[in-house]
């Protein structure tokens, strides 16, 4: 992953608002849910919701898929994948199946 999209989707998850949208998005799984329900579920006004999924959009931690008259908003699980890979990819100086430090498990992540 690069730098600059790495920058782009850290910057739309340091937002309150956008943080909890991913949250829920990620509990929804695959499936995803549509706009009007993430607004009840936060309480979140559609104008200011429909700002924050496009932000999310953009950086590419979201997709969207227009069913009929709702738009259904799903987490982009491979791009959020690529993200923690990218950020760990240094960890435990490279030695990724390091027992007992940060980094067990990490090669899970490695798209």
């Amino acid at each position: 992953m690069e730098l600059k999209r790495t920058t782009e989707s850290l910057a739309a998850l340091a937002q309150e608002t956008r943080l909890r949208v991913f949250r829920v998005l990620v509990r929804a799984g695959e499936t995803g849910l549509p706009a009007g329900r993430i607004a009840t579920e936060l309480a979140v006004n559609a104008t200011t919701l429909s700002r924050h999924l496009a932000v999310m959009e953009s950086a590419g931690l979201l997709q969207s898929e227009r069913r009929v008259r709702q738009i259904i908003y799903r987490v982009n699980f491979p791009a959020v994948q690529g993200l923690f890979a990218f950020l760990l990819e240094d960890c435990c100086a490279g030695e990724v199946r390091v027992s007992g430090k940060c980094c067990e498990g990490a090669e899970d992540l490695k798209p």
